[in-house]
């Protein structure tokens, strides 16, 4: 089957009018085999369904579609939602496509009840709608996202490594993250100023706790990393009322007040949010 090179995509965004912008994060695939070097090693077979975020030109999508899958594809610009279906219906007019015209980012109900996320996200927002669409579309189970080297390495870091952060320890309450290897700045259009990494996760099939548990957690996260220099009772007394109810909530959880968040895995966390009750 057919997928896009680098003549196609020139000509298609020439047809569209579209000169990608760093607003949009707009950097589109043209390497076919790297197309494909994702799709495997998101693990995509032909009896899933995928929802793909910001498929740009269809690059990816038609590399998932390859497989049989089912896609549903997430689009903001109208242009680019318009022409995607054409573009499948011309090389692979089979295919189980379904494209919602929307901000990914407000997006809050999918056809088909997606189990597999895999998206090529645009580095100025990739953490925050990854984080929306794990907590919104509890049917994902696993998946793999295209990211900014530095944010897929914090995704995947652990504790008490120096890139640890708020990201990494939110990603670490949905499931297990990995990072898959590298791409080239080569295989996009245009050329990006940065180095970009696969992450590949895992979802936990039980999630470590309820949604308000999950909220309280992460507004603990926030206030760590905020101040990450400092001690935790220091750091979460604005969240806990002061550094001394910190200190006893921290006791209360089995947690030293003295150390720092870099330290604390997501349980840890979660046992500091349970604690406050």
């Amino acid at each position: 089957m057919a997928l896009l090179g680098p003549a196609e995509i020139r000509d298609l965004a020439e047809l569209l009018g579209i000169q990608p912008t760093k607003k949009l994060g707009q950097n589109f695939v043209i390497d076919a085999n790297t197309v494909r070097r994702i799709v495997k090693a998101a693990g995509v077979t032909a009896t899933d369904t995928v929802v793909e975020i910001g498929p740009g030109l269809g690059s990816l999508t038609l590399g998932l579609l390859e497989t049989g899958a089912a896609v549903v594809a997430v689009e903001i610009d109208k242009r680019l939602a318009a022409q995607l279906p054409l573009t499948v219906g011309e090389l692979q007019p089979d295919a189980q496509l379904t494209v919602v015209t929307q901000d990914a980012m407000r997006v809050t109900e999918l056809p088909g009840d997606p189990g597999i996320l895999v998206a090529n996200l645009p580095y100025n927002i990739s953490v925050p709608v990854l984080l929306h669409f794990l907590e919104t579309f509890r049917g994902i189970r696993s998946g793999l996202v295209m990211v900014q080297a530095e944010v897929g390495q914090r995704l995947a870091a652990p504790p008490g490594s120096k890139i640890y952060g708020s990201p990494s320890v939110k990603a670490a309450w949905f499931g297990q993250w990995k990072t898959s290897g590298s791409v080239s700045r080569q295989v996009f259009w245009p050329v990006p100023n940065v180095d970009s990494i696969l992450v590949s996760f895992s979802l936990r099939e039980t999630p470590i706790g309820t949604e308000e548990e999950r909220l309280a957690t992460f507004a603990l996260v926030d206030a760590a990393f905020q101040q990450r220099r400092k001690m935790l009772r220091q750091a979460l007394a604005e969240v806990l009322g002061t550094s001394a109810a910190a200190s006893a909530t921290m006791g209360r959880a089995g947690i030293d007040p003295t150390t720092r968040g870099e330290q604390l895995t997501v349980d840890d966390f979660v046992a500091i949010a349970r604690a406050t009750g």
